[in-house]
């Protein structure tokens, strides 16, 4: 009885010691697990808003989508929709995780101004990265309209109501000494302009987009169209009253027809995220994008550089990306 006892107790003994070893060892591969999840991206999936089908946004969101997916496993579905504001409040709702906007509507978010003053400031995004430059077109069919102040009197797209493109039209109209009163002014999509221009029932309608904008392509290819300048005093007084618009030329030959370059101003496109996205899992995406931008299948890829996804930005960087960028040598603002 004495041995058996003797052997019961060592089993038992044993038994003891290997349970407390193993409650360790999960432990440790537990934290171990979580260190992984730290350094590997954990996230599956994520939508990423964009514009219209016939913008830039659109098309260059599914080839972004394409490389992070490619990149980091990731799968990244892209979807249509009504454009900068919309892609914001759609994060702030949870519906998508990404969006491309332009920097001016950005601004107006983070700081519950103009397009965003019934709203209220939003910060629940964050900055990836300027990606390219989006261009005002104003683009007619017109011989009589050469320049910004031609247009009084004549009907005008100005873009959706309270859209970006609203915004830049309505600034460009008051640095030529118009406003809203002196047009016709109609307030159309990019896909409803181009329609409405080849139709007669409007004289000119804005657009905001990187240049070649699909819709333009689209009217160029089949009506005697073209682009009026913005410059001189008009760009002076739109960059000294606000910070986010720059001088940009659409150079030669962007569309049929269009023999010379045409000067104008630009905003910037610009990839925002989720602010509640994992900081390694948006330094994978910030990755995946610019460490392979010389292999992106897309005329916008040759304008990312890390000097243009930088600056100009008018709310917080992810500070996923901010990691990125550190390890460039490029400090930014990041939350």
């Amino acid at each position: 009885m004495k041995k058996f006892l003797a052997v019961l107790l060592a089993a038992l003994m044993l038994f003891t010691l290997a349970a407390c070893g193993g409650n360790n060892a999960t432990d440790g591969n537990a934290s171990d697990g979580n260190a992984s999840a730290g350094n590997a991206s954990a996230l599956k999936a994520v939508t990423m808003g964009t514009g219209g089908p016939q913008g830039t946004y659109y098309a260059y969101g599914g080839v972004l989508g394409t490389q992070i997916k490619n990149s980091t496993g990731v799968n990244v579905t892209v979807v249509s929709t009504d454009g900068s504001k919309d892609n914001i409040l759609r994060i702030k709702s949870g519906n998508i995780q990404l969006g491309t906007v332009q920097s001016d509507v950005l601004a107006y978010a983070y700081s519950g101004t103009n397009i965003f003053a019934e709203e209220g400031k939003v910060d629940t995004f964050r900055v990836i990265a300027g990606l390219y430059a989006e261009a005002v077109q104003l683009i007619t069919m017109d011989p009589e309209i050469k320049s910004v102040a031609d247009l009084a009197g004549k009907r005008v797209s100005i873009g959706a109501p309270n859209s970006g493109v609203y915004f830049n039209a309505v600034d460009i109209l008051g640095a030529a000494g118009l406003t809203e009163a002196d047009i016709q002014p109609q307030y159309l999509s990019f896909d409803a302009s181009v329609d409405s221009l080849t139709d007669g029932k409007i004289d000119a309608a804005f657009i905001v987009a990187g240049a070649p904008t699909p819709a333009v392509e689209q009217l160029t290819a089949v009506a005697d169209a073209y682009l009026v300048p913005i410059d001189g005093d008009i760009a002076d007084k739109l960059m000294a009253n606000s910070s986010y618009y720059t001088v940009y030329e659409i150079p030669a030959g962007t569309y049929k027809g269009q023999e010379e370059a045409v000067k104008t101003v630009t905003v910037k496109a610009t990839l925002i995220v989720s602010a509640d996205l994992a900081e390694e899992d948006v330094y994978n995406i910030t990755k995946a994008i610019f460490d392979n931008a010389d292999t992106i299948p897309h005329a916008k890829a040759a304008e990312l550089s890390l000097e243009n996804a930088t600056s100009g930005m008018a709310a917080p960087f992810h500070t996923g990306a901010a990691k990125y960028f550190a390890e460039k040598g490029i400090t930014v603002e990041s939350k």
